[in-house]
């Protein structure tokens, strides 16, 4: 029997619910495609925190390191911890840890899933955001500047860098602040290629660069620099530039125009936020953190809403989906497929739905269905052949 092993991670608020749903499915799928899942827990989220003060630390990361295939993390947040503290103590430590530089978030409409977007539907809204994910404003440089003189030293260390930053600041003026990006040739690259990669392993023919570089000229003049030469190395594949403020009308307009949308870190934050609604809401929004030589991360990208922990409402399909994601990425293409196809079939059907479908299907209800759906799918079906879905 196969086994593949996960480090899981299930967070605060409605982590635990949707990630107990996720492994739930996955062990129902891989049971059918004789695999086996370890699962290895680690306790890392808000309670953790407030009970013994530690985030996540070296050790952990290395025996996730020495043990596991990839990370399953459900949502982290919680009002008793200051905003931000999980997040970069957390979630980031471990982006920039295993050096997972592409954000994965497919962006589609499912059949029985509403859209906000008039008159469109599953074929006018399935494209990819492929985005940055170590760099560009995320990188955690900055500081308040008071009246008078001020000096400091910033410091960012990365696999591809180590870069400092000797800051004098006179300050005649009021306090201000400020905020540092960086964008690195290679950092830009390696993104890049992953999005024109991505776009020929199926047969895509185009790739959307976003960037803000009529405005902030440096960085993104380099991004631009970076994807005009990528893409000749790709003469089968178009590219084009969009402004983050174009593409977001766009999105709204003509989702049916794009196929790959390759974006800076904090401009991919905020298309992949939008895409979530268009896709029918924060519930069916899916996310991988990924790094294609080492260890990844698979998570639903809603927060972890505390007022509805413990009360079972949650919809668990970003979870399952990201866990589907997961198990793609560590070679079980067929179970992953499994897991898509049930997910497909019963939101067609229509039968079970939450309540931010405007159901009455508990969280548990949801992935007994698609459990259920799972395990009632004939052996001659896509998933059982391996084809793409």
């Amino acid at each position: 029997m196969k086994k593949a092993r996960i480090a899981v991670i299930k967070g605060d608020g409605i982590g635990p619910e949707v990630i107990n749903q996720g492994m739930r499915v996955i062990e129902s799928a891989a049971s059918r495609d004789n695999l086996s899942i370890d699962w290895v827990e680690y306790p890392h989220g808000a309670d953790h925190y407030l009970r013994t003060g530690e985030l996540i630390n070296e050790e952990t990361l290395k025996d996730i390191k020495k043990k596991c295939e990839a990370i399953y993390l459900g949502a982290l947040g919680d009002p008793l911890v200051k905003p931000g503290v999980l997040e970069h103590g957390i979630l980031l430590k471990i982006r920039f840890y295993f050096e997972q530089y592409v954000n994965l978030r497919p962006i589609k409409l499912l059949s029985g899933v509403e859209t906000p977007l008039k008159g469109k539907g599953p074929k006018d809204i399935d494209f990819t955001v492929v985005r940055e994910n170590t760099e560009d404003f995320y990188i955690g440089l900055g500081g308040r500047i008071r009246p008078g003189k001020n000096s400091t030293r910033l410091e960012v260390m990365r696999e591809l860098y180590k870069l400092k930053f000797d800051i004098d600041i006179d300050n005649t003026g009021d306090e201000a602040a400020y905020q540092l990006g960086v964008i690195s040739r290679k950092g830009a690259e390696r993104v890049v290629r992953y999005s024109f990669d991505f776009a020929s392993s199926r047969s895509l023919k185009k790739v959307t660069a976003v960037d803000k570089a009529n405005v902030l000229t440096e960085m993104y003049s380099l991004w631009r620099a970076v994807v005009e030469e990528i893409s000749m190395s790709y003469p089968l594949i178009e590219h084009e530039f969009n402004f983050v403020d174009a593409v977001t009308m766009w999105l709204l307009k003509k989702p049916e125009h794009y196929k790959v949308i390759v974006a800076p870190n904090m401009f991919g934050d905020i298309i992949t936020d939008l895409g979530a609604m268009i896709q029918g809401g924060m519930g069916f929004a899916p996310g991988a953190n990924i790094n294609p030589d080492g260890i990844s991360m698979f998570e639903p990208i809603h927060g972890s809403a505390p007022k509805f922990r413990g009360k079972d409402t949650a919809n668990p399909i970003a979870a399952i989906w990201s866990g589907a994601m997961m198990m793609e990425n560590c070679g079980h293409k067929k179970t992953a497929q499994r897991i898509v196809s049930a997910i497909e079939s019963v939101l067609a059907e229509g039968k079970a739905r939450t309540q931010d479908m405007g159901g009455n299907s508990s969280c548990s209800g949801m992935g007994a269905a698609i459990c259920e759906r799972v395990s009632e799918m004939p052996e001659t079906d896509k998933a059982e052949t391996g084809e793409d879905g």
